[in-house]
């Protein structure tokens, strides 16, 4: 018993003594460095752990990726994105690369997809007046369009079509599982969407944005799969070439700590993801025009403007119109708010605004309006929007006169109570211009007269006389004068006379 305690303590105090000569060693070794983090994480056990977590790149991976064959600029910082640059006119190809891992949206597999190749502006100033930059485009340059498709260099694309109301997009339909490279030509240039106030001015970005779309239950090409863009500028012919070349000379200049702040030029440039542009296709070609972002066009029936000759006070869309001239109230609907712009001359914009409430105009800023209008118009529309309606030159008050009745004039002659007579209303006339015929028109149209029907307006002047109204009378009549107004027929029995007493 005595010698297998013996043998129990020899145990224990050689297990100590190993126990402390492993940990004298231990600082030595991690000062020497023995191992390293990634050493002890590529044990198989952390492997296998690693292998059952979901990875983010899975569940965000993009089903498709495009590749344009062009080099990206080297002076571009390096959380700034990518800057291309073309030459006006050049094809440059598009890569469209299938890049669906196995079982990944296995609905297309087999089958053909859409995609929508745009060039749009990068600054949101003026994507918000794309559609009157792009018109005045067209003005300048008839029968040209910004975006092309270079046909015969273009591979595996099937039904190309390009709308001609749509100048900046292209369409076609392509198999993910063939080889596919469409060629684009960009025939606008930077600089002619900028103010050339001074010569040398820096052109506006542009994004090159595809959009693909696979087939619904209907067989349309409107379901949404993917979208992706990258920002260019656009040069004449060479000009692109030449730039690149200054680029890369300025930053071959710079100190190598200073080029640690910008990335790398790249042979070819990547589009990035980004949202769908906002006009999603209802039918494979959309006949619409491309409206600005996040708005659409109202239906043309709610932009009707009435005819301002007139003379029925019941025409279709007169109290709007009416109340259209003054100042635009914030409870104005969608229809009334597009009325009011059209009828102070704002008509290029009823796109723009065609989803703004009176209210939602009225919230605006002087430099919002200037932002998105551009200086002249948004101007204009501000002080249109805040400042008073303009004061007639002329007012008048008119009644028509009523037919005095036997009875009443009986009780008026015998001294009896007149106050159960009518009481005479009276209209106010506003003339913006002195003449007479605009006082013939003012009268049809509150008095419910056809206009054609008026032969001739006549004053009742002393004694009981007619005088003409003339252009020169009616410059002579008192601000805020008093008429009674009645009508005879004419001496040939065709219209009327009108009288003012």
């Amino acid at each position: 018993m005595a010698w297998v305690l013996k043998m129990d303590e020899v145990i224990e105090s050689g297990l100590v003594h190993d126990f402390d000569a492993s940990l004298s060693g231990i600082g030595q070794e991690l000062g020497a460095g023995a191992y390293s983090m990634s050493d002890v994480l590529a044990l198989p056990i952390f492997k296998q752990e690693d292998s059952s977590l979901p990875l983010d790149d899975e569940t965000k991976h993009p089903p498709f990726q495009y590749v344009m064959c062009a080099a990206t600029s080297p002076a571009v910082k390096l959380h700034d994105e990518t800057l291309t640059y073309l030459n006006q006119g050049q094809s440059y190809e598009i890569r469209m690369l299938d890049n669906r891992k196995i079982g990944d949206v296995p609905e297309i597999t087999g089958k053909l997809v859409k995609s929508i190749i745009r060039v749009v502006f990068h600054d949101r100033r003026l994507q918000y007046t794309e559609h009157q930059q792009l018109e005045g485009w067209k003005w300048n340059r008839p029968g040209d369009r910004l975006l092309d498709l270079d046909i015969p260099m273009s591979v595996g694309i099937i039904d190309t079509r390009t709308n001609p109301s749509q100048l900046n997009a292209v369409e076609f339909l392509w198999d993910p599982a063939k080889r596919t490279s469409a060629f684009i030509q960009v025939h606008c240039i930077s600089t002619e969407f900028t103010p050339r106030k001074h010569g040398g001015e820096k052109g506006v970005p542009f994004r090159i944005q595809v959009d693909t779309f696979k087939q619904n239950e209907n067989g349309e090409y409107t379901d949404h799969l993917h979208s992706a863009s990258c920002q260019i500028k656009v040069f004449k012919p060479k000009g692109a070439d030449r730039k690149q070349k200054t680029d890369r000379e300025k930053m071959e200049k710079r100190t190598a700590h200073e080029k640690e702040k910008y990335q790398p030029s790249y042979d070819t440039t990547v589009l990035t993801e980004c949202s769908p542009w906002p006009d999603t296709p209802t039918t494979y070609v959309n006949h619409s025009p491309s409206p600005a972002p996040t708005f659409s066009s109202p239906p043309q029936s709610t932009c009707s403007v009435p005819d301002s000759n007139s003379s029925s006070p019941n025409h279709q869309g007169d109290g709007v119109s009416q109340a259209s001239s003054e100042q635009l109230q914030p409870s104005a609907t969608i229809q009334e708010t597009q009325q009011w712009l059209l009828k102070n001359r704002f008509s290029s914009y009823t796109r723009l605004f065609s989803n703004f409430l009176g209210a939602d105009l009225l919230k605006l800023t002087k430099e919002d309006l200037v932002q998105i209008c551009g200086t002249a118009d948004g101007i204009r529309l501000y002080h249109s929007l805040k400042s008073r309606s303009v004061r007639p030159r002329l007012t008048l008050y008119v009644c028509r006169e009523q037919p005095v009745q036997q009875g009443q004039q009986q009780a008026a002659g015998g001294g009896g109570d007149s106050s159960s007579a009518t009481p005479y209303v009276y209209h106010a006339i506003y003339l913006e211009e002195m003449v007479a015929s605009e006082v013939a028109r003012k009268l049809a149209l509150v008095f419910n007269i056809p206009l054609h029907q008026i032969n001739q307006v006549y004053r009742q002047g002393p004694t009981g006389i007619h005088i003409l109204v003339s252009d020169q009378m009616v410059q002579n009549f008192q601000d805020e004068s008093c008429f009674l107004f009645s009508t005879v027929k004419a001496e040939n029995g065709g219209g009327v006379h009108i009288i003012l007493k």
